[in-house]
């Protein structure tokens, strides 16, 4: 099996050049172009990128998200949901590597089998990284006015991240 993943890069560069000369086609040109094409997509989608690294960077690390989760475990508590959720809700739709992070700690904390665990797999594949997808896909494609979008996706979140823990709470 291993052998299988190492040629399949390969072979996947041997067909495409056969494919490309057999339908002649200037193969080393459309690469060229491909380069030059993707480099201005990065260069047009970095500033939105740049300035999102930098809000998750600043929101961490400023405890922003203690304080948010102080003020609404008065809620949470009401309605039984771990206060170690919290702070990961509130990152989830913001930064995918730091939700990853912060959900590859409560599995080491509480385990991946216990509800918090539970709870954090079922909310990791039913959200997004929103802003970031936002940023990414509006800033490649020019769009300024992404209000609506936004709204919409952070009620999705929202709602997806409240039927995780419904989900977890009556089938675990």
């Amino acid at each position: 099996m291993d052998r299988i993943g190492m040629l399949i890069m390969p072979c996947m560069i041997v067909f495409i050049l056969v494919y490309g000369f057999s339908k002649k086609i200037d193969v080393y040109a459309s690469f060229i172009n491909g380069v030059k094409e993707g480099t201005r997509s990065v260069m047009s989608i970095f500033p939105a990128l740049f300035a999102l690294f930098m809000a998750v960077g600043v929101f961490r690390a400023s405890g922003l998200v203690d304080v948010i989760c102080d003020f609404i475990s008065p809620v949470t508590g009401f309605l039984n949901i771990p206060s170690e959720l919290v702070p990961f809700a509130l990152l989830r739709p913001v930064s995918g590597s730091g939700s990853l992070a912060m959900a590859s700690d409560i599995f080491k904390t509480y385990g991946p089998d216990s509800f918090v665990g539970r709870a954090v797999c079922v909310m990791m594949g039913s959200t997004e990284t929103t802003f970031y997808t936002t940023s990414v896909y509006f800033a490649a494609s020019g769009t300024k006015n992404i209000r609506h979008t936004l709204k919409c996706a952070l009620v999705a979140d929202l709602f997806s991240m409240i039927i995780s823990i419904v989900v977890c709470a009556v089938f675990y």
